[in-house]
């Protein structure tokens, strides 16, 4: 008969071969204090003392033989994870993100139809692109938690990477790794001028007339300022002076009250063109491609019920108003 693993204290096992299994009560308490950065709220959080919670998170460093969390110097004294604190949070974020999915999915497979789903998108597909899909999943599903983070690209990335979200649609290039990225949809772009403006006037500005404007830009890390800047390097555009706006409705209105000019989604500006108070303006080279549109999942981490449930709906065809 094979040796069995060798006890070790406090929830370990070992083995000859040296293989050690994490205590997972342990994990999940220096989880919640990481995330609450407060031995007291960790302590509210999971219905335990403050003292049980200090002294499992000491059992932990003394396992792994490593310093996991540390005060900061001031008189908040909030806690926050160490180097390997930081790599081990991680972790555990993957582990108790897993966890999640194996209840809902039990949950569904024994007939409770309840569950969670938080899905993070960037700010156009929030507004804009979403909310008919999002009306007939809950028609289907009226059971379900349901929550819709809006916010840049990079953002939502590093979200969804951290388990914080299940699913992601964005509309800038996402490369890393760990997240599998698929063509959901395209859309398309204008470049917008205040009506009354001399370029809007022209039937064809040039690329002098283009570069010598204002553009107003988003953010680092957007969607629409990365589109932004491969459209206008593609078009050999090159402003000479930018703007940075925290959104693609604040740069609209800007443009309307006259201040620049900036490359948009067609579908965040319709309304203002129709109402006459922006103008689409033709470029030198000719109509603007078709931006994609990006779903997002972890790889590693398998897909809950109405995740599965989501993705489905985004596969049919929606009428969009």
């Amino acid at each position: 008969m094979a040796p069995q693993p060798a006890a070790l204290p406090g929830g370990w096992a070992g083995s000859a071969r040296g293989v050690m299994r994490v205590n997972l009560h342990l994990l999940r308490i220096f989880f919640a204090v990481a995330e609450q950065r407060s031995f007291s709220r960790a302590a509210q959080t999971l219905f335990i003392s403050q003292p049980a919670v200090s002294r499992a998170v000491r059992e932990l460093e003394r396992q792994l033989d490593l310093p996991l969390l540390e005060r900061d110097v001031g008189p908040s004294r909030a806690v926050r994870p160490t180097e390997s604190g930081r790599a081990l949070l991680e972790h555990a974020r993957g582990i108790f993100a897993l966890e999640r999915a194996a209840v809902e999915d039990i949950r569904a497979r024994v007939g409770l139809k309840r569950g969670a789903l938080t899905v993070g998108a960037s700010t156009t597909i929030a507004g804009y692109w979403l909310p008919p899909y999002v009306a007939a999943f809950m028609a289907d599903l009226p059971a379900i938690d349901l929550e819709i983070q809006a916010a840049n690209t990079r953002t939502v990335a590093q979200a969804l990477i951290e388990c914080r979200m299940d699913l992601a649609l964005v509309e800038g290039q996402v490369d890393d790794p760990r997240i599998l990225v698929t063509h959901w949809r395209d859309e398309p772009l204008s470049v917008i001028a205040h009506p009354r403006s001399a370029l809007a006037r022209k039937p064809r500005p040039t690329l002098a007339d283009l570069n010598g404007q204002v553009w107003l830009t988003r953010e680092p890390g957007s969607g629409t300022r990365e589109v932004t800047e491969r459209m206008t390097a593609a078009c050999r555009i090159a402003p000479e002076r930018q703007i940075i706006y925290g959104s693609n409705e604040g740069i609209a209105r800007a443009v309307a009250g006259g201040l620049g000019i900036a490359l948009l989604p067609t579908r965040v500006v319709a309304g203002l063109c129709t109402a006459g108070a922006v103008r689409a303006i033709p470029l030198p080279g000719g109509p603007l491609p078709l931006r994609p549109l990006y779903l997002l999942q972890l790889k590693e981490r398998p897909l809950s019920p109405p995740a599965r449930a989501f993705i489905e709906t985004l596969e049919q065809p929606r009428e969009m108003q």
